[in-house]
């Protein structure tokens, strides 16, 4: 169960430093493949903006000034690809359609890795995250820092546990991390309707040769700050949690606590769809 291709999506620059930073960490501990895929600037993302107010000159130039930010994207991507400090890596730079490309990329993906500005839906590459998560379910990463420095994915990990599908395709499709973890610890409140407690999650883990502590927590309207205390108070370095999907609209996409997770600034997140 233990992972052969990481993929970490790029378009150059700071916001990039998260990821690759966690890339080359979760690729050496594994022994896996680190894919580096750099999304350019998409001029087919212009093309219905581009209707009849612009004149054909404009156009153009809109174009090529797009071509022009990606080939000085690719070029800076290209750079810091080759001074990461592992050699099991490829780079890869995706044609036009951009979106599809990402999506085939990640299909035969193990782990996908993204920042935290993704995740939160701000830069060039939040609507990749949502398409990578939701889209082709790939199982994800966001990597962020926090008050403590670098991101440690293999660190103390919480895992919110509320029983459902959602929750449980993201404790079981992380177990080759949580094995790496440092420590394991379930943490939830699973309603009355649903039978799955904290307790059989805790013995599937022991199973796979994870040894997990369980915390109950109380229930409370607003899971979302309660989980976040908790992660603070264990020193979690690591949650894993189910995204929960209700609607094609960035507005709608994530249930309440699913969008409180993705906009915290710590810990790093693992989640699945």
């Amino acid at each position: 169960m233990d992972w052969g291709r990481i993929v970490v999506p790029v378009t150059g620059g700071e916001l990039d430093a998260e990821a690759l930073a966690v890339g080359v960490k979760a690729a050496e501990r594994f022994g896996a493949e680190l894919a580096v895929i750099y999304a350019p600037p998409d001029p087919s993302q212009l093309t219905p903006w581009l209707g009849e107010g612009f004149v054909g000159g404009v156009q153009v130039q809109a174009i090529e000034t797009l071509r022009e930010a990606a080939h000085e994207g690719e070029a800076l991507v290209r750079r810091e690809f080759g001074a990461l400090p592992y050699a099991k890596k490829q780079f890869h730079a995706l044609e036009t359609p951009v979106w599809r490309a990402m999506a085939v990329e990640c299909r035969l993906a193990d782990l996908v890795i993204f920042g935290s500005a993704a995740a939160r839906g701000e830069g060039p590459l939040a609507e990749a995250f949502e398409l990578v998560l939701m889209e082709e379910r790939a199982a994800v990463l966001v990597a962020r820092s926090g008050p403590s420095g670098a991101p440690d994915p293999f660190g103390p990990a919480l895992v919110a546990w509320d029983g459902g599908e959602p929750a449980s395709r993201a404790a079981r499709r992380a177990v080759p991390l949580l094995r790496q973890a440092s420590s394991v610890t379930i943490a939830g409140a699973p309603p009355a309707d649903r039978r799955c407690a904290l307790e059989q999650l805790q013995a599937y883990y022991d199973l796979r040769g994870i040894k997990a502590a369980i915390q109950p927590l109380n229930k409370t309207g607003d899971m979302a700050p309660v989980l976040m205390q908790t992660a603070q108070d264990a020193s979690a370095t690591l949650m894993v949690a189910g995204a929960f999907g209700r609607s094609r609209l960035r507005e709608f996409v994530f249930g309440g606590t699913t969008r409180a997770l993705l906009h915290a600034e710590a810990p790093s997140l693992f989640v699945a769809h």
